[in-house]
């Protein structure tokens, strides 16, 4: 897994680069997002390390205990002063040091309950269907109700893939494409600005002042980088003119100052442990196992795809993180929390078959 560490090595740097004119014009007089991003990383591989050791990953208990909790935070975000609203969505709550949003942890929850439940289900088809529509329903609704469309579409996805690997028949997989498709439609029927996204995403130079301008400047970024980019530190559109480039946005930034050769290298990067999470899940001895490593790997596989599709221009702007890498203590903390995870249900299933 020394692939995760180099990547959030890689984020640190780029935050730093990223976010440095942004900090100091926003956020005069605090820490530094590179030294915030440190601190997380810290508590994130010690976390990580903490649930590695920890054989509650193994109990049907605990994830239906943490599902619980997820969905009572998930509550709680909505509620007026606890919750808080950032760029239109209500999706944190403030910790003090720190924002942490329900939804991260929700995704590991719903993920890992549902895997345990498959692994241990020994009911009908048709009560499993209804099981995993049960469990999934009620945290992607109050996802939605943040509204935060990119958390909930890479959870269902992810579930999609965990369901898939499960063996699930694909007249089931028919019938969630069609709920999906009616879903999509409802979605944008009750929220027009989703539709404006999916506009800007087919002419984003319709509107390029607004719903195209994410977007514009984001090609603007990348287009002009070549094989090497413009180097470390001289990224010219983390100067206001891409909002907020530490975040959702920051592999923008990466490929104008390394260039085609800088992603392709965190590209690989990522490769590399999508690779070796598979691997472990196919040498998984139990089942348990087996779905839990591949469920959280697919959420993670999903996610970066969505980030790079966005960042790129292959997908519409949606906010999504990109895992290791973007500024965000939930974001880091959660996504180190599923490294602990997948690495105790891999040495669990290893030491199981030596004896």
């Amino acid at each position: 897994m020394s692939s995760v560490l180099f990547l959030s090595i890689i984020g640190i740097l780029f935050v730093h680069s990223a976010g440095s004119y942004w900090s100091e014009v926003h956020y005069k007089g605090q820490l530094p997002f590179a030294l915030k991003q440190g601190s997380y990383l810290i508590v994130g591989i010690l976390g990580a390390f903490l649930i590695q050791n920890n054989g509650l990953i193994r109990l049907p208990t605990f994830w239906r205990v943490l599902y619980l909790v997820s969905i009572a935070l998930l509550v709680g975000v909505l509620i007026p002063g606890i919750g808080v609203v950032r760029n239109g969505s209500q999706s944190w709550i403030s910790l003090g040091f720190m924002n942490f949003q329900p939804a991260e942890l929700a995704k590991i929850a719903v993920l890992g309950v549902l895997a345990s439940a498959l692994a241990n289900e020994k009911k009908s088809k048709s009560k499993v269907y209804i099981q995993s529509a049960v469990l999934l329903i009620l945290p992607i609704g109050l996802i939605m109700l943040q509204p935060d469309f990119g958390s909930a579409f890479v959870l269902v996805v992810g579930v999609f893939f965990l369901l898939f690997a499960a063996g699930l028949p694909m007249k089931f997989f028919a019938a969630i494409g069609m709920s999906g498709i009616i879903a999509f439609v409802l979605l944008i029927v009750s929220a027009p600005y989703r539709l404006v996204r999916i506009q800007a995403f087919l002419d984003p130079w319709k509107d390029p002042l607004g719903s195209g301008f994410q977007a514009i400047q984001s090609l603007l970024a990348i287009g002009p980088a070549g094989l090497f980019g413009f180097g470390y530190g001289n990224s010219r559109q983390k100067f206001l003119y891409l909002p907020e480039p530490q975040n959702d946005f920051i592999f923008s930034i990466l490929l104008e100052e390394t260039g085609f050769i800088g992603g392709l290298i965190v590209i690989t990067a990522f490769v590399m442990f999508f690779s070796t999470s598979f691997t472990m899940a196919a040498r998984a001895k139990t089942r348990e196992a087996q779905l839990m490593i591949i469920g959280f790997t697919s959420l993670l596989v999903v996610q970066t795809f969505l980030n790079m599709g966005v960042v790129t221009g292959l997908l519409p702007v949606t906010g999504v993180t990109l895992p290791f890498i973007s500024y965000g203590g939930s974001s880091l903390v959660m996504t180190w929390g599923i490294i602990g995870i997948i690495l105790n249900l891999a040495n669990t299933s290893s030491n199981e078959g030596r004896r």
